[in-house]
């Protein structure tokens, strides 16, 4: 017996709502219809998809297989009906994207304005936050996450793949001495970014793999933008994306410090993650585009940046790099 596409979109439905009742109420639908559905797929595929009793409702290990690939058909099928409507049209439509709170502030805010100019048909829906996203079950159609990608069915990119600095303030730097070594750098270290807040960050110090401990006796919060205005303002030296910092360093309110204490690249790498390349919507595309280009433009900064820094004649004062 071969199972019916269109009983797909109730038991996603039972799941979502955690209940039969509740999923009959959403889709507006008698609750028989949606038992019915359910079970003629528990028939056709040969398993048992749902536990149930009068009061619950729980997903069996085949039903979170299923359920997982009942997500993707669901996608697909609105994604094949969006490219179809696209032939016929600009892009347009509603467009869920879920972003980091200073990538969003820094780096796409600033060009909002111009994106919604050239494509007042796309209707964005923009979630900012510091969680973890499941683009499926968050309904999402693009996501971007920093640091190293887990392992996912998702189409993933590097937008950004900008290394991490030590940085701190001129005054703070006037009157502190910091030293040349991991251990004479630890003290100074006094906030930093959630996500870097372990007993053992790996460093690479003279050429060696070393670690450092950022997990004690140091203020912890969830944005590099907080961590960035309070080291300007004297909090000592912390850890940051090099994209974060590029005007920053150039109009002196930050000083890169340390540069032979270097981190992993992928420490703050950018990526943007999607479902799938095939049937991708025009609204979908042209978000990502956008997405490339105004991060491409951001990539040629820190490397004009690095290549400044790197141009630069060695000075203790201005560095505070040891001295050759």
């Amino acid at each position: 017996m071969q199972w019916n596409i269109d009983d797909v979109p109730l038991f996603v439905a039972v799941v979502r709502e955690n209940g039969f009742s509740a999923a009959a109420r959403v889709l507006q639908v008698p609750k028989s219809t949606i038992s019915t559905a359910v079970s003629r797929l528990e028939t056709a595929l040969g398993v048992r998809l749902l536990d149930r009793n009068s009061r619950n409702v729980r997903m069996t290990g085949d039903g979170e297989v299923f359920y997982r690939q009942s997500l993707m058909i669901m996608e697909q099928v609105r994604e094949a009906d969006a490219m179809i409507s696209g032939l016929r049209a600009e892009p347009a439509g509603r467009l869920s994207v879920a972003l980091p709170p200073a990538f969003t502030q820094e780096i796409v805010a600033p060009h909002l304005a111009a994106f919604q100019k050239t494509y007042p048909d796309i209707d964005l829906d923009i979630l900012v936050t510091t969680h973890t996203i499941d683009v499926l079950n968050d309904q999402l159609d693009i996501a971007v996450v920093v640091g190293p990608l887990e392992d996912s069915d998702m189409i993933s990119r590097t937008l950004v793949s900008g290394s991490l600095i030590w940085v701190s303030s001129r005054a703070y730097l006037d009157e502190n001495e910091i030293g040349d070594t991991l251990e004479s750098l630890q003290p100074h270290v006094t906030i930093c970014e959630k996500r870097y807040g372990i007993a053992r960050m790996p460093v690479h110090a003279g050429g060696q793999a070393k670690v450092i401990d950022l997990s004690r006796g140091i203020t912890h919060v969830n944005s590099p933008l907080v961590v960035r205005q309070a080291v300007q303002n004297g909090a000592g030296v912390s850890l940051l994306p090099h994209h974060y910092c590029i005007d920053q360093l150039a109009d002196g309110g930050l000083v890169q410090v340390c540069k032979h204490i270097a981190f992993d690249l992928e420490a703050s790498k950018l990526t943007v993650v999607y479902p799938s390349r095939r049937l991708m919507s025009p609204r979908t595309r042209t978000f990502l585009d956008f997405l490339n280009q105004i991060c491409a433009r951001l990539g040629t900064r820190v490397a004009a940046d690095v290549a400044d820094n790197a141009g630069r004649v060695p000075d203790r004062r201005r560095d505070h790099d040891p001295m050759p």
